[in-house]
């Protein structure tokens, strides 16, 4: 998303915590900068900053497998990055924002209002992943045959 959305033309707002292990590394800024990108990226460690004009709203896992140690410091640190609509809507996102994750979700990442709502694309996106996963073979390593 950091390096293509951005040359896509898309803007593209990211929060963090402010805690460096949860940026970027060099190498994928490096990248950003050598395609010409950076100013269509903002990063802020402030979530109503992230949503503020956003089309979409996207949340990822906070804590993956064999994180499980960090778990309280990773609850910590995220502490208001929850997606809600209450976040959204100080935030300014926009008034039709909606909402992607890629699975699997817990409730301290996005409420069950937004998850479960109309705003929520989550069963859509995971059940055209692999069909987008296939399209991006075949058009790296060569066309299908099917007989």
């Amino acid at each position: 998303m950091l390096v293509t959305y951005p040359r896509l033309g898309h803007k593209l707002r990211v929060g963090t915590p402010s805690n460096p292990k949860y940026h970027a590394p060099s190498a994928v800024w490096d990248k950003i900068k050598e395609v010409n990108c950076e100013k269509g990226t903002f990063w802020t460690d402030d979530p109503r900053e992230a949503v503020h004009g956003a089309d979409v709203v996207v949340t990822d896992t906070w804590i993956s497998m064999g994180q499980e140690h960090e778990k309280s410091q990773r609850l910590k640190e995220f502490n208001g990055f929850q997606v809600t609509e209450k976040l959204c809507k100080e935030g300014g996102a926009n008034p039709n924002w909606k909402f992607l994750h890629c699975l699997s979700r817990k409730e301290h990442e996005v409420d069950d209002e937004v998850f479960h709502g109309r705003r929520s694309l989550v069963f859509p996106e995971a059940e055209n992943r692999k069909w987008t996963i296939m399209a991006m073979f075949d058009q790296l390593f060569g066309h299908w045959k099917l007989n």
